[in-house]
């Protein structure tokens, strides 16, 4: 194995950019970078996804692929609040929170980008840092989600820490949000 195929796959990202190759490879030639990407596409030792966007393998993080497309972006939504049993409504799709609104199919997968203001986006307050991904708290999901949707049903809002909320809830800077918030609070059955 050569020298720069064994980068690609010591790297322990499932899903690599064209940036992410050029700096395993320190490869600052567009050209030559192009023409390997290329050449290791035809041989089958990476596969290209999307435009600029590959895999090492079949067997790779759906998630990482979402969070690769546009970027800054990370899990949100549905699927970070399924996932936390907040919601137990199953959906087929990966929900991203993004600088865009958009939905993509690519391979099997169905992607949904909503679109967060930049400055709520770049705000890591209850973001985590996964394996080659970015993923909202429960408590920073729920905010995404009340942030956008007015009227949102939940399941299970026993499991939210309220004060997280409050504290997460000022990178928003949005009145109608801290109404929603209140309100879904004393549904929960914690304020008179």
């Amino acid at each position: 194995m050569d020298n720069s195929l064994l980068k690609l796959y010591t790297s322990p990202k499932t899903i690599l950019t064209t940036k992410d190759i050029a700096f395993l490879w320190q490869e600052k030639d567009k050209n030559n970078l192009k023409s390997k990407i290329s050449y290791y596409v035809k041989r089958g030792n990476l596969h290209r996804l999307r435009r600029g966007i590959f895999c090492k393998d079949k067997e790779f993080n759906p998630k990482e692929l979402a969070t690769s497309i546009y970027i800054p972006a990370y899990i949100s939504y549905e699927t970070a609040l399924r996932e936390e049993g907040v919601i137990f409504q199953q959906h087929n799709a990966l929900f991203v929170a993004s600088y865009l609104s958009r939905e993509l199919k690519c391979g099997k997968y169905k992607l949904i980008f909503r679109k967060l203001k930049g400055e709520v986006l770049v705000n890591n307050q209850g973001i985590i840092n996964k394996d080659g991904y970015s993923q909202a708290s429960k408590e920073r999901a729920f905010l995404d989600m009340i942030y956008l949707f007015k009227d949102y049903h939940f399941d299970n809002l026993r499991s939210i820490d309220w004060s997280k909320c409050g504290q997460l809830a000022k990178i928003y800077k949005n009145k109608q949000l801290e109404i929603r918030l209140k309100k879904y609070y004393k549904h929960a059955g914690y304020a008179q």
